[in-house]
């Protein structure tokens, strides 16, 4: 198969080592980098986000140490329609958007996956710790072998396509082997921290891109406690999240926590945290890794947040992109917009969008 290859590199160490790892194993290898958005654009400092002048130069460093060619390609239109818009949409609605999932989905495995295409490569490769693997004339994604830095939760839309022309250098290796690898080869971002913060709302004030975006100012409406009394005002829709108990502004006689958030009357609906817990959830957008199809109700483990454990349940297709999930026991803060994720020990089964 065609041995040139497309590096997405972000300017961080993993990346950089998966750069290296490709180049050890002979492939033909292009360094590029997603120019995604302005900071100043959105008001951030260079240095706060991942899209920085810094971490250009800095994947530039480490491209030019291995001896391979590097592009910056921007994509800054792609990723405001793609991500940015998808994320105000979802908020403005209610959910609560995972935007990273996006940009993995829209922008590194379609826009980046077709401009390697355009420069006659038959792979891409990224730093993310997911493995892939082929059964059965079948593509799995699989967790990595470093659980704490296991990524296989935001990669569940993949395709037999995609998958079939990735690669994941670092699938089989420890955090702190990327970092002695990237210190034996004296890269520039060798100790440098990762990033926790989403990259165009570095802190999280959510509701400040969105206005700042947008134009627009959410307007005030009624906290509701389960039964319909009104508790008390609150900011704007857009400020909150479920299972938020914190930055309410009210004085209760006991811990209320956000259970939901109806865009429709523009009411925020509040519970004690025993009412959080819920069993079932449907989701849409289904994607199925391990089969075409699936062959009827399963046995699973379910994830629906990144650092959640898995929690076993029986999940049922009620459509062709449509799952309803059972989980053995009740799970807290479960939020439409969020990814639910299933496994079978370590691969991935398939996953969606919570609704």
């Amino acid at each position: 198969m065609n041995r040139k290859v497309l590096i997405a590199m972000s300017g961080g160490v993993d990346s950089s080592v998966a750069a290296y790892l490709m180049t050890e194993q002979g492939y033909d290898c292009i360094g590029a980098t997603m120019h995604l958005f302005d900071n100043k654009d959105a008001g951030i400092p260079g240095e706060k986000s991942c899209c920085s002048l810094d971490d250009v130069e800095d994947a530039r460093s480490v491209a030019c140490r291995l001896g391979i060619p590097y592009y910056v390609f921007n994509f800054t239109d792609d990723f405001q329609t793609q991500v940015i818009d998808r994320f105000i949409s979802a908020y403005e609605a209610g959910a609560t958007p995972n935007p990273c999932i996006d940009c993995n989905h829209y922008m590194k495995f379609d826009k980046l996956f077709r401009r390697a295409s355009l420069l006659g490569c038959g792979w891409i490769a990224t730093g993310h710790y997911a493995r892939i693997e082929t059964e059965s004339g079948r593509r799995l994604l699989k967790k990595a072998a470093d659980d704490t830095k296991d990524q296989s939760y935001v990669l569940y839309f993949m395709s037999q396509e995609q998958l079939s022309h990735t690669q994941f250098p670092l699938g089989n290796l420890r955090k702190a082997e990327i970092r002695d690898i990237a210190r034996e080869k004296d890269f520039v971002n060798a100790d440098k921290r990762e990033s926790q913060d989403i990259c165009f709302a570095p802190g999280g004030d959510y509701a400040a891109v969105i206005e700042s975006r947008t134009g627009r100012s959410w307007h005030p409406g009624s906290f509701l406690d389960s039964s319909g009394n009104v508790l008390g005002e609150h900011r704007g829709i857009i400020r909150y999240t479920v299972g938020q108990r914190k930055g309410l502004g009210l004085s209760l006689k006991e811990p209320m926590y956000v259970r939901e958030k109806r865009a429709e009357d523009n009411t925020v609906i509040l519970g004690r945290n025993g009412e959080l817990f819920s069993r079932e959830l449907d989701a849409v957008d289904f994607n199925w890794i391990a089969f075409d199809s699936p062959p009827g109700t399963l046995r699973v483990k379910a994830k629906v947040r990144y650092r959640q454990p898995e929690q076993r349940a029986t999940v049922s297709p009620t459509g062709e992109t449509k799952v309803h999930l059972v989980f053995d026991e009740p799970q807290r803060a479960v939020a439409g917009g969020q990814a639910v994720v299933l496994y079978d020990g370590d691969v991935v089964m398939g996953g969606g969008t919570i609704r």
